[in-house]
């Protein structure tokens, strides 16, 4: 068994195949990953959809399984911290997978955290069916589930303890990230950033780092 962003049990982490079939319709964007000869159906945001592609070429999707009364559905994702987000935007009062999904086509997973750190909730009514009051709901609920993690001390002397490494590195807990990853990323990545009190760019490049 895995463990998500919350802690939870889930049955599949991720899926490596090759997408043997896209279809667009209005229920939503899918896309059929093949495994061993069974083809798994996804579906899938907006900007994974456009960049992945038919081919034989073996892609790794993290999924997210949602049991319901009266069916078993997959979403992927091509990255772990979209999946993550996925989740925990799954755990907001108020929000269902739909909306969970239009709202990670409508921002990438960056901006969103960037605008849910910023409380920026008139940019979160541009994602389909989320309005100002529901805005202001998952903002203050995300930001809680994302800056609530107890993080360990940094033990790398050569990272600063300022204020944006720390709330980057609590961001990245809340994500299911080990402590030793995140200071992997941080030693890699904190020499490339000219501000090193800009935790929005500490996040997205430690993010990006993390998912390669």
């Amino acid at each position: 068994l895995c463990y998500n962003a919350l802690g939870e049990k889930i049955m599949f982490d991720y899926l490596k195949g090759i997408i043997s079939d896209k279809r667009k319709s209005v229920k939503g964007n899918y896309i059929t990953i093949e495994v061993l000869g069974v083809g798994y159906l996804l579906e899938v945001t907006d900007s994974d959809f456009v960049q992945l592609n038919t081919s034989e070429t073996v892609q790794k999707m993290y999924t997210s399984l949602i049991h319901r009364e009266d069916a078993m559905l997959l979403y992927g994702f091509s990255t772990k911290e979209t999946r993550d987000i996925f989740q925990i935007l799954l755990s907001v009062s108020g929000v269902g997978a739909k909306m969970a999904i239009a709202l990670l086509s409508e921002f990438d997973t960056y901006d969103l955290i960037s605008l849910v750190i910023d409380g920026n909730f008139k940019e979160l009514t541009h994602a389909k069916g989320v309005g100002p009051k529901l805005a202001q709901k998952i903002i203050l609920e995300l930001k809680d589930k994302l800056m609530k993690a107890d993080v360990p001390k940094i033990s790398n002397p050569k990272i600063p303890q300022n204020q944006a490494v720390l709330d980057a590195q609590t961001i990245m807990e809340s994500l299911g990230y080990e402590n030793q990853e995140i200071e992997n990323a941080l030693a890699r990545i904190l020499p490339t950033i000219e501000n090193a009190d800009n935790a929005e760019e500490i996040l997205r490049k430690a993010l990006m780092c993390l998912s390669t």
